[in-house]
């Protein structure tokens, strides 16, 4: 017997609908997943088997073959666990097949056959939508962040078998209900404010220059001069994010599995602050499955690049790309991925090594060469790269 479930994945900061074909063949007990699964779903066959048991539910002592379509694109993350489970068991004929193809699935399953959220989930509710789908069941942690999406009937389980009994008709769930609005005005809460500062007035206005004409800034003063602590509060000088800033930065949080739990939006302006020793593909994106980088998770808001000169030099040059265009191109030989990258570019570091050259009263002990080895490649480098800066001195 055989049966059709309706998944998503990610792609990039999209989803795209994967269907879980599942086949049970009277042959030697086996259970193989195909379609191009990474490790995470290739062992999802071991928590599907002790979930569906631990369930309560017979696991079929058959042939078991799980086809991922399309087949040419890697899936990954645990996600499919809980799609999977409910097509075996479909197949075994505990499910009416009807019923599976208006509802997109997914969800992590513990041996226990609890549902755990997984990422991604606001993309995966809009391509749903856009699928023409009657709703989606997944992760209750996850329901919240799916009915931002609109247009869906949003199903949170908390185990597998409260999906397997609504899927029955021995269940009901009512959908989850959330004010868009509502969630993004409460959400619109900064933790610190620029108008804590006390003096520095200088520096507050080129803060105040650049952040209305959103410019990229470099502030220059010794250590303990206020440099990390005004560079924080950029965000709240910063334009409210709108709505449809606001759902795209929560993608990009939400792929990347950065999006805080019981927190279904990003209502205010993301500030990174990457350590000086992340490499480029950090900073822009990339690895074996690609993923955001720093740059696309400060997007629509401010990148804060502390101690600039202790980055490297590679590190710095691939910024030129994203602060000229906008976004980030990632080409692999199986697949090419553009995250967008909209963001103010703020860089602190001290005047010279020892950070008091100029300080009033403490004294430099950096002789003029080392000044100038120290200081002038590193602003070269910038003045190329941050076509509109403003530099900062800080006293």
């Amino acid at each position: 017997m055989m049966s059709r479930v309706l998944s998503c994945a990610t792609l990039g900061i999209d989803a795209y609908i994967v269907h879980i074909e599942t086949d049970l063949d009277r042959s030697l007990p086996a259970f193989s997943v195909v379609g191009l699964p990474d490790n995470a779903v290739k062992e999802s066959r071991d928590r599907v088997t002790a979930a569906i048991r631990n369930t309560g539910r017979t696991f079929p002592n058959r042939r078991v073959t799980v086809n991922m379509a399309p087949a040419d694109i890697r899936k990954e993350g645990s996600g499919f666990d809980l799609p999977i489970a409910i097509g075996i068991l479909a197949a075994a004929g505990d499910i009416s097949p009807g019923t599976l193809s208006t509802y997109a699935i997914l969800g992590e399953l513990s041996l226990d056959g609890e549902v755990r959220p997984v990422r991604g989930v606001l993309p995966m509710a809009v391509e749903a939508r856009h699928a023409g789908l009657k709703g989606i069941i997944l992760p209750e942690g996850n329901a919240t962040e799916a009915a931002i999406a609109g247009g869906l009937q949003v199903y949170g389980v908390r185990n597998l078998l409260q999906a397997l009994e609504f899927l029955e008709g021995y269940r009901d769930i009512a959908p989850a209900q959330v004010d868009v609005d509502q969630v993004f005005r409460q959400s619109q809460d900064y933790q610190l404010d620029f108008r804590d500062v006390r003096g520095q007035a200088h520096a507050k206005r080129a803060l105040e220059v650049a952040a209305s004409g959103g410019h990229n800034i470099i502030l220059i003063g010794p250590p303990g001069s206020g440099k990390t602590m005004l560079t924080r509060r950029i965000p709240t000088i910063l334009p409210d994010l709108t709505l449809d800033e606001s759902l795209e930065a929560t993608k990009i949080h939400s792929v990347s599995g950065l999006l805080p739990t019981n927190t279904a939006l990003v209502a205010v302006r993301p500030f990174r602050s990457p350590h000086h020793t992340i490499s480029d593909a950090g900073l822009i994106g990339g690895g074996p499955y690609p993923r955001p980088g720093e740059v696309s998770l400060a997007h629509h808001g401010v990148l804060f690049l502390d101690e600039l000169p202790e980055f490297k030099k590679n590190v710095l040059e691939v910024l030129r790309q994203p602060i000229e265009d906008g976004f980030v191109t990632i080409a692999r030989a199986a697949t090419s991925l553009t995250y967008p990258a909209q963001f103010m570019l703020a860089c602190a570091l001290n005047p010279c090594p020892c950070g008091y050259f100029g300080d009033p009263k403490n004294e430099c002990t950096c002789s003029p060469p080392l000044i100038q080895r120290y200081m002038t490649p590193h602003l070269r480098s910038s003045a190329g790269s941050h076509r509109h800066s403003h530099r900062s001195p800080l006293r």
